[in-house]
């Protein structure tokens, strides 16, 4: 199998608000930020990555036939829910927040001295008017650390990770300096590339921190870093 084709989204033109209380890097329309022509790739409709001053809250608010997947990056992030689910998760953990015949829910900064970050996606399900859930795990920087950690995976499948009611896996990973992991995408799939932080090579592309790409065709995905990088990697069918 060949090189995946990538198709490379630099920072600068990665849609940004600040509200002051928060700040957020809106990758495909959301909100107030309307592009017809930039509204995810396959399964995947949001990408935001939001960081919350000490303390700072969105507030609770409803949402229906969405898989919510939170992944931490910094900070302490605080989660409550209609469900009566609630909690604190630290860097590296994930949250699905399955909000299908509908729930509320809030994402909150537990610390009231640092700010957070957290970047959270939204993947359209396999059905509508699933039962609201939420499942959760803490990975720890070991866990990640020069391989490709699966966090999420299709409910029914072996290995680890939370599950999600859709064909999607996500996985991140800590590249050490001179480090290389590579993934293949199958046939019919694509997905979406984002560095957290730090430097790689992605097949034959250079990609910095805050740089993104679209994974448009099947083949081998090789990353290689040369500096500390922390990258996230969404594959998902490219046709629901």
């Amino acid at each position: 199998m060949g090189a995946a084709r990538l198709e490379l989204r630099h920072d600068r033109s990665i849609y940004r608000i600040d509200g002051g209380w928060f700040k957020a890097r809106w990758h495909f329309s959301f909100d107030r930020y309307d592009d017809p022509n930039n509204v995810g790739i396959g399964t995947l409709r949001v990408f935001n990555h939001d960081t919350l001053v000490p303390g700072a809250a969105w507030p609770m608010h409803p949402h229906r036939d969405i898989e919510g997947i939170t992944y931490v990056v910094s900070g302490e992030f605080e989660h409550a829910d209609s469900l009566g689910n609630d909690g604190v998760l630290e860097p590296g953990g994930v949250q699905r927040m399955r909000l299908g015949s509908g729930a509320e829910h809030s994402e909150r900064n537990h610390s009231r001295t640092e700010p957070m970050e957290f970047i959270q996606m939204w993947i359209l399900p396999s059905q509508r008017g699933l039962a609201p859930s939420i499942e959760q795990r803490q990975y720890t920087l070991a866990d990640r650390t020069d391989r490709l950690l699966r966090f999420l995976k299709p409910e029914g499948s072996d290995g680890e990770g939370v599950t999600v009611a859709q064909d999607v896996s996500m996985y991140v990973t800590t590249l050490s300096p001179a480090k290389t992991v590579e993934h293949v995408v199958g046939g019919g799939r694509g997905g979406y590339l984002y560095v957290i932080t730090g430097a790689v090579r992605a097949n034959d592309e250079s990609l910095m921190k805050g740089d993104a790409a679209y994974v448009v065709d099947a083949g081998t995905l090789r990353l290689a870093a040369s500096e500390t990088s922390e990258l996230l990697l969404i594959d998902t069918p490219l046709t629901r």
